[in-house]
């Protein structure tokens, strides 16, 4: 007897159903085989779906069983195909009669017919919803995952014998209420606030302009001028996700297994992986490609401290993600695209000893160190980075003087920053963009109209400066964010003047 059963595999950030069809023939030795280029996790389903069945009392046939996951060119992985295969062989052994139209099932199963955590239920879910699919069968840890998404029937499952029950009409499960984010909307608590930070007011300044647009950013400067409290502290000053951002950044930890229990991401990811992370734990990619820090920074903040220690192919490997906005990982029987639109604070020394340029320490650095030192970081890379800032030590009258000292906390500038990306929301509503950054020629053009003043004054910066065309462009995208965030309509020379601030500075060595 052939039994059909919905399921779904997740590509990239996307989910497809896959039917999984299960087949059980009287002719032939006792065997059980999955076709459909399964992985070894879909090879184990059959001891595991073996198990469960046996320990939740129904029989498990001693026939032929072929079960073949459809369309069969496409890679299976993952134990999320343990419960359709075993209702498919429920249902083809005759043990149970049960429609299984316009449902879903999805979950792995533990030995005593329990459903475990099983990840990507999301873009599972918002699959199904397109697909005009009414009901989904998942875990019931996985639930609330699914909840958010409105419109369709959400049944959790706690183990094998419910679900029978529940298909037989014996005893029904409870569908999920859908959840309101309004509930996960909540006051946001940070670990650091900018109130805490002493002096640094110019390197406040350029985080508030950079959390406003979106632009990339670098530090310089010496040990403890606090360059890595900063970067800790842009997450509080952050605008609050949308809807759209929250969702697509909720499906990337969906997939990765990282959500930790919660339904759905709320807060900008703050990544900030070691120097010695590898090319494919900061791109993504493996043999079963998953998205890497940069797509796990998507919509967020990715820092990268001791800049120049990271291997030189590995930053080389970050200029296309942080121009295109998403990363293509090519294999043999896939190519995936993963979202990376991030925002880049990355921090250094000025040489290796830390002090070169420092005005209280000597640096005992050779010029051919420092060069070597400045040079591991490529001119295409550090012309991709919108602000460029040494940060001096801080000075010994604003530590003493913190007490009496009243700094602006994060929420203050919190609202400015939301203030500015409102404006930007409104301005590219008609558009995928969502921040200045991430404007491209055309809507340069259109959006950031320069006035004479503003051409000559970039006209002179860019025969005195050296500026690229690339480095043009910038300036101009990070002027309309400091137009925004002082709620200018036109970009004026005072902004421009600010920009062109930012460029990098050429070190004398000698």
């Amino acid at each position: 007897m052939l039994a059909k059963v919905m399921s779904a595999a997740v590509v990239g950030l996307d989910s497809i159903p896959i039917e999984t069809e299960v087949d059980v023939q009287s002719q032939g030795l006792p065997s059980f085989t999955i076709v459909g280029l399964p992985d070894k996790a879909v090879e184990e389903a059959k001891e595991r779906v073996r198990s469960a069945l046996k320990n939740s009392g129904f029989d498990f046939p001693a026939k032929r069983i072929t079960v073949n996951l459809a369309p069969a060119d496409l890679p299976k992985e993952g134990a999320s195909y343990d419960l359709p295969i075993a209702v498919g062989l429920l249902i083809a052994s005759g043990q149970i009669i049960a429609g299984t139209k316009d449902c879903i099932f999805t979950g792995e199963l533990s030995l005593d017919g329990k459903l475990r955590y099983t990840n990507a239920i999301l873009p599972v879910a918002l699959m199904a919803k397109n697909k005009k699919i009414k009901k989904i069968f998942l875990p019931k840890i996985n639930a609330n995952e699914a909840a958010i998404v409105k419109g369709l029937e959400i049944y959790p499952v706690e183990n094998l014998i419910s679900l029978v029950k529940h298909l037989t009409g014996e005893e029904f499960i409870k569908p999920a209420e859908n959840m309101s984010l309004e509930k996960y909307l909540k006051k946001d608590v940070f670990d650091f606030d900018m109130s805490e930070i002493l002096g640094q007011e110019q390197a406040k300044r350029a985080i508030e302009i950079a959390a406003s647009g979106g632009h990339n950013m670098l530090l310089k400067g010496p040990p403890g001028a606090g360059k890595t409290l900063l970067a800790r502290t842009l997450p509080s000053i952050l605008p609050k996700l949308t809807l759209d951002e929250a969702l697509e950044v909720t499906k990337i930890y969906s997939i990765s297994g990282l959500l930790d229990g919660n339904p759905i991401i709320t807060k900008r990811p703050f990544r900030a992986p070691h120097h010695t992370t590898s090319h494919i734990g900061l791109i993504g990619g493996g043999a079963n490609p998953k998205p890497g820090e940069i797509s796990l920074s998507h919509r967020g903040v990715l820092f990268l401290d001791e800049f120049p220690e990271f291997p030189r192919h590995v930053l080389e490997a970050l200029r296309q993600p942080m121009e295109d906005g998403f990363v293509s990982i090519s294999r043999a029987l896939k190519r995936l695209t993963y979202p990376s639109k991030f925002l880049l604070f990355a921090a250094q020394n000025p040489c290796p000893c830390g002090y070169f340029g420092d005005k209280t320490k000597t640096c005992v650095c050779a010029p051919s160190l420092i060069l070597k030192y400045q040079k591991k970081i490529s001119g295409p890379m550090l012309d991709r980075i919108d602000i460029h800032l040494d940060v001096p030590a801080v000075k010994v009258e604003k530590l003493t003087n913190a007490q009496k000292t009243k700094n602006e906390n994060s929420l203050q500038i919190r609202k400015r920053v939301q203030k500015a990306r409102d404006i930007q929301t409104k301005r590219f509503r008609d558009t995928k963009i969502s921040s200045n950054s991430e404007m491209i020629n055309k809507d340069i053009k259109k959006y950031c109209v320069l006035s004479d003043d503003c051409i000559n004054l970039l006209k002179l910066a860019v025969s005195k400066m050296q500026l690229t065309a690339r480095s043009y462009q910038r300036i101009i995208k990070l002027s309309r964010t400091i137009a925004d965030l002082e709620n200018s309509k036109d970009i004026k020379p005072s902004h421009i003047a600010e920009s062109l601030q930012y460029r990098p500075k050429v070190d004398n060595l000698y």
